[in-house]
């Protein structure tokens, strides 16, 4: 629901905030999509600034955003601020690894590949 949605706690935002892995890492280790973190590399794929690429400099959990490497705009008086972007309209291009990272893609994959099998058997 909505409600839940927008009053869910920072450890339930982590999972909402999940992006789209790009199609070579999606291959590589059969995950559809994870949860972004700073340092991750990703790529626009909607809205007005589709196709820019940068660094992740920040997750903000309590706003629902993103800030990006190199994407920023000129306030009137000069100053330079982050261009907010909701993880989902972004794709993953290089993740930050991690043990932790390792484990749970390991742990997703192996997920698919149980469904995988369970669906052919039955």
């Amino acid at each position: 629901s909505r409600r839940a949605h927008f009053t869910a706690p920072s450890h339930i935002r982590r999972k909402l905030m999940a992006a789209g892995l790009s199609k070579d890492l999606r291959k590589k280790h059969d995950v559809r999509a994870i949860p972004v973190r700073k340092g991750d590399e990703v790529i626009v794929i909607r809205g007005q600034h589709k196709g820019r690429e940068g660094k992740v400099l920040s997750v903000y959990r309590k706003k629902w955003v993103i800030h990006i490497e190199h994407l920023t705009r000129e306030k009137v008086n000069g100053a330079s601020v982050q261009i907010p972007v909701h993880p989902s309209n972004v794709a993953i291009t290089t993740l930050k690894m991690t043990k932790d990272r390792e484990s749970i893609l390991s742990r997703k994959a192996d997920g698919r590949k149980a469904r995988a099998t369970r669906a052919e058997s039955a």
